[in-house]
């Protein structure tokens, strides 16, 4: 079985729905696994695909986590969600299978995140720069369990959830399929309600910012936020680092406010964000920058300064530099433990919506089902780590729903891609282009 299912989700083209988009099949190839966790917190304010999922399809994301637990020969499947999602809870919770159970997390930003949630539900903490196949747990979305479920019932990775919500007339959540551009997807909301506006694709604290309304839903994508341009969130996208650092060097005042709240060196890491402010701003070459690479880019560190700095860009930028000069991060393993006042120092969700002007805005949305189908998707050849699928189509061919388009290249990291709308191949280059019949 363990090899069926490893064959059959590698053929269905699932990746990880929630992060970057990892190749399930090779998870499921992973050792000595005590846990399985279904990452269902959706931590992030004003996204509601996941709660909705396992409101809706609590049956298919148990059947497809006791798929994987077998599969990896974990003890435990262990599905991880806010005691607030009061009915998600109560649709999972009357369809529990022997080996599967809840649990139940508090309203904490950002306790999805990969390596908090460990340490909440087992207690187990994950190396610095380690992963958690580290601690004995592999941990998937409940939107990549959900696909794996279908991909077992026949189905392809072809469709996804994906909330729209900010400041558009009809917040929803919507069932879209893959290549459907951000433009057409907005528009099925009624469109924008302000005339200036930007697109996070992601939630608010941790999604990109959208610099064309044509580019394409894609695998991962979970939500896309409408904000003013003149948001806290949306200044800081936007900000040039230079611009930043200028800054730094002027406001910094040193208060430590982003390490006091930084998630993942509250865990015991070593991150201090205060510190490579320091040493970016006044170019202290004996300070330890590779440091940069433990930050989860989750944001808090701007929730934590008073003077409207984001350690989190700056970090993003070092990383960036290191990874172009070879720099790897070596972090010291053998002194980590939780920071003695880590539970005082974490922030609720209702706190971080405040703090950045999300609390008046719709933090639930129905399960929408206005979809037209699209005249034209561009589907991406590349929506996961690795590299690109090689289309096995051309110009010119007649596909249909569900029929893959795209493989993975022999020996490689990467995922199979499948159309996902009926029509004809109409070009050919990062995207394969389908026109609807």
């Amino acid at each position: 079985m363990a090899a069926n299912l490893i064959e059959i989700v590698k053929q269905a083209g699932v990746v990880g729905a929630g992060g970057a988009g990892f190749p399930t099949h090779v998870k499921l190839q992973s050792q000595n696994i005590e846990y399985v966790i279904a990452n269902g917190v959706e931590c992030e304010p004003l996204l509601n695909a996941d709660r909705l999922l396992m409101t809706h399809y609590a049956v298919e994301i148990i059947q497809g986590l006791k798929a994987i637990k077998d599969t990896l020969g974990a003890k435990e499947g262990i599905i991880a969600i806010k005691k607030k999602n009061t009915e998600a809870v109560k649709a999972l919770e009357s369809r529990l299978q022997p080996g599967i159970r809840l649990h139940l997390l508090e309203d904490i930003y950002p306790m999805g995140d990969e390596q908090v949630l460990i340490y909440e539900v087992t207690g187990r903490i994950v190396p610095p720069a380690g992963l958690p196949l580290d601690v004995g747990v592999v941990v998937n979305n409940v939107a990549t369990i959900y696909q794996v479920d279908q991909a077992i019932q026949g189905q392809p990775f072809t469709h996804r959830l994906v909330t729209i919500t900010g400041y558009v007339k009809t917040p929803l959540t919507l069932r879209l399929p893959i290549g459907l551009s951000i433009k057409e997807a907005i528009q099925m909301t009624g469109g924008a309600i302000i005339d200036q506006y930007r697109v996070l694709n992601g939630g608010p604290m941790m999604g990109g910012l959208v610099t064309n309304l044509e580019e394409p839903i894609t695998k991962t994508t979970s939500g896309l936020v409408l904000l003013p341009t003149d948001h806290p969130l949306i200044i800081e996208q936007e900000m040039d680092i230079q611009q930043m650092i200028k800054r730094a060097k002027s406001v910094c005042c040193r208060c430590e406010g982003c390490s006091q709240v930084c998630p993942r060196g509250l865990l015991g890491h070593g991150l201090k964000p205060h510190l490579i402010m320091r040493a970016v701003s006044y170019n202290l070459a004996d300070l330890n920058l590779t440091a940069s690479y433990l930050c989860s880019e989750c944001g808090l560190c701007i929730y934590g300064c008073d003077m409207g700095l984001s350690p989190r860009k700056i970090n993003q930028a070092i990383k960036t530099e290191l990874r172009k000069n070879g720099v790897r991060n070596q972090p010291d393993r053998s002194r980590v433990k939780p920071h003695e006042m880590r539970q005082y120092r974490q922030i609720p969700g209702k706190r971080l919506e405040g703090r950045f002007r999300l609390q008046e805005l719709p933090h639930k949305t129905s399960l929408g089902e206005r979809v037209m189908i699209p005249k034209m998707v561009r589907i991406p050849l590349q929506q996961h780590l690795g590299v690109p699928a090689q289309p096995i189509v051309k110009i010119g061919d007649q596909v249909n729903v569900g029929q893959q388009i795209g493989q993975i290249p022999e020996g490689q990291l990467g995922a199979t891609v499948h159309a996902s709308i009926a029509g004809k191949v109409v070009q050919i280059d990062d995207y394969v282009h389908i026109q609807g019949s």
